[in-house]
């Protein structure tokens, strides 16, 4: 069976190209899907960060009522102090008002810290929120690439499909079914280029009986990989370069 080694050769660099348009009109959703991961990511951060700020103002609340309640006792306990009717009661009374100071002491402290936690907790919410903007502005710019993107990548599909269909109906009658099904199964991957004497995909040895047959114009295929095989631009055919 004879097929011209221009019409396989231009076939090869037409699925090639639309193989690789395709690629890149499949990359662009998730390219976009992943700066969209990201959105969710900061803005999970996000309100991670305003959750541990509202519970650190809560904890603090809750220390500073408690401090109230406890100088309220205090209070108390220094009125009864001075009306102390017997030195056992004198002695309980300033025993208890001693530890009370020194739970107050301690949550005062606690109280201190907490609210400089509350602080620290703000200052990362304001760098959370900045990496969300920045994540919602890299996915705009993707969202806007891609489409743009798209919109040129299918322009060029459509014209490499049209050549394509222009160059499919030179093959001979006989020989489209073989070709279609290996390209159907494979695409631009059931064609190579020679490669010196070797197949141009798998890199098998050619016989010089598959050699001759090329430079005949006569259809090989590679006895390894199955590729449907053609000559080079740089190599003549009828004859040896």
């Amino acid at each position: 069976m004879s097929i011209t080694t221009s019409i396989l050769r231009d076939l090869h660099r037409i699925h090639s190209q639309l193989t690789d348009l395709r690629d890149r009109l499949a990359r662009g959703p998730k390219q976009v899907k992943a700066h969209e991961t990201n959105v969710a990511r900061a803005r999970q951060a996000l309100a991670q960060a305003q959750a541990a700020v509202k519970a650190a103002r809560m904890a603090v609340d809750q220390k500073q009522l408690l401090l109230k309640t406890s100088e309220s006792k205090l209070e108390d306990l220094r009125v009864k102090l001075n009306t102390a009717k017997s030195n056992r009661e004198f002695q309980a009374l300033k025993d208890q008002i001693a530890a009370d100071e020194m739970a107050g002491s301690v949550l005062t402290d606690e109280i201190l810290e907490g609210m400089e936690k509350i602080d620290e907790l703000q200052l990362k919410i304001g760098e959370v929120e900045t990496e969300v903007k920045q994540a919602t502005d890299e996915l705009a710019k993707t969202r806007d690439a891609v489409g743009k993107q798209e919109h040129l990548i299918k322009g060029d599909l459509s014209r490499l499909e049209a050549e394509l269909v222009r160059s499919e109906a030179n093959l001979p009658g006989e020989f489209r079914d073989a070709y279609r099904r290996l390209v159907g199964h494979r695409g631009a991957d059931a064609m190579a280029a020679v490669d010196g004497e070797c197949c141009g995909g798998c890199f098998q040895q050619l016989t010089p009986n598959m050699m001759n047959e090329l430079y005949m114009t006569r259809t090989v295929v590679c006895g390894s990989c199955g590729r449907l095989l053609y000559l080079p631009e740089d190599r003549s055919v009828g004859g040896r370069s």
